[in-house]
């Protein structure tokens, strides 16, 4: 018997997003994720005599963009309307370090790594930096800060989530200096100056300013409108953030902004909007059922593709920086990005840990060579491969445990405090006896 290979494509498709109903809640207290099931999942039907697609992403780059791309701006929009500490140079200090100082180290060592070690053009080196550099906001869903809510956050989860949401659209003009780097090689056109005024300046400004004037606009209509005048109606459903993440992304990039920018800082703007109303809430876990109904959808075919000849390229060396970027690159850079912040040393080793990889290195990757040619791409997409791989396994794994030892650290640390605040009113309150 025949099947329709768009039938079996959808029934797979249908089963593998009813078991994220119960995936999530059901592994939340073991050290194992969601991510890992799904990409053992196609590993598993692209073993089987089924007649799936091809999952090789190398040959379909432009639809590897699109469905990467919206995975990403919809897991930015849910980062920023769950993130809860307003946002200041004080308050944001260590996730602004780790998107500047710890991200530019990162790229340079490896675009290093990669012209010396791997044989990489100039180009390709810095390509393989720029979408390497970014921490994942779709796969790391065990570290991030949980929903909307009054509570102010760890700093190990805050700045894990708010590092993610930023960082996604500082590794674009990284990503656009590869590309003029590659298209240089070829032609004589002065590239520099057009980069640093548009691809850094320009579309970061606009990025920005996009992001929180229509993050306001949003606020206002969905909030303030309703009160201001009764018969406006209010917004009830969740799919008003899918809604803004797509105006804001699409608007920004008419503009040539960075969207990916835009989109986290509309989050913020409009999560930071009557902080308490519980509509962030809704919002929150709609961005969130969608999130995880993409990652389904990317993370099925890339298992597949690890069967069909994604790592024929993969080398040694290959092999040794990935590794070296996750377990000494990530971890150091973080730390001197850390420098003189006032966090514990725990903490601070958990968010040098956690430099998780994953969608949004693909997106980066299959940006840079739909807009220009590279050399060895094949062997770059086996080393993002790998990285993502060994990350999506390490830090799922790891994730519970680490995290659970250090709320119970912290808890017990505030019963500490609250138990020698009340010996200290105790005293202050027993009556002297002269």
């Amino acid at each position: 018997m025949h099947i329709d290979p768009y039938i079996l494509v959808i029934t797979i498709l249908g089963v593998a997003a009813l078991g994220m109903a119960w995936l999530p809640s059901g592994l939340a207290n073991r050290p194992l994720s969601y991510p890992i099931v799904y990409l053992l999942l196609g590993v598993l039907l692209y073993s089987l005599p089924l007649e799936l697609p091809d999952p090789d992403v190398r040959k379909e780059e432009s639809f590897v963009v699109r469905l990467t791309e919206i995975s990403v701006i919809v897991s930015l929009m849910g980062s920023g309307i769950k993130i809860n500490r307003p946002f200041s140079l004080k308050n944001w200090n260590a996730p602004l370090r780790l998107v500047t100082i710890t991200m530019v180290l990162t790229i340079a060592i490896l675009a290093v790594l990669g012209w010396s070690v791997l044989g990489f053009s100039i180009a390709t080196a810095v390509l393989l930096g720029a979408v390497l550099a970014p921490t994942d906001p779709v796969l790391a869903a065990d570290i991030q800060v949980g929903p909307p809510s009054e509570e102010f956050e760890d700093h190990v989860r805050f700045s894990l989530t708010a590092e993610a949401g930023m960082n996604d659209g500082m590794a674009f003009p990284f990503t656009w200096l590869a590309i003029a780097l590659a298209i240089s090689a070829e032609t004589s056109e002065q590239w520099i100056g057009n980069w640093l005024l548009m691809d850094v300046l320009y579309k970061i400004v606009v990025g920005v300013g996009m992001g929180y004037l229509l993050g306001r606009l949003m606020a206002f209509m969905v909030f303030q409108l309703p009160k201001k005048y009764k018969k406006f109606p209010k917004a009830r459903d969740g799919f008003v953030a899918l809604s803004v993440t797509l105006i804001v992304y699409g608007v920004t990039e008419m503009i040539h902004g960075y969207g990916f920018m835009a989109v986290f800082v509309a989050g913020l703007t409009l999560g930071g909007y009557e902080r308490n109303h519980h509509y962030h809430k809704e919002m929150h876990d709609f961005t969130d059922q969608m999130e995880r109904l993409l990652l389904v959808m990317v993370l099925i075919p890339f298992g597949g593709s690890l069967i069909e000849g994604m790592f024929d390229e993969l080398t040694w060396q290959g092999v040794a920086v990935g590794l070296a970027l996750l377990f000494i690159i990530r971890p150091l850079t973080s730390w001197i990005g850390l420098i003189g912040i006032n966090i514990s040393l725990k903490e601070k080793l958990a968010i040098s840990f956690f430099g998780i990889r994953g969608i949004g290195s693909f997106y980066y990757l299959a940006f840079a060579m739909y807009h220009t040619t590279f050399t060895q791409e094949g062997e770059v997409w086996a080393v993002v491969s790998f990285i993502v791989v060994v990350s999506i396994f390490l830090h799922g794994i790891t994730a519970f445990p680490v995290m659970r030892y250090l709320d119970l650290r912290r808890l017990e640390a505030e019963r500490t405090k609250l138990a020698e605040d009340i010996t200290q009113n105790e005293k202050a309150e027993k009556p002297t006896i002269e």
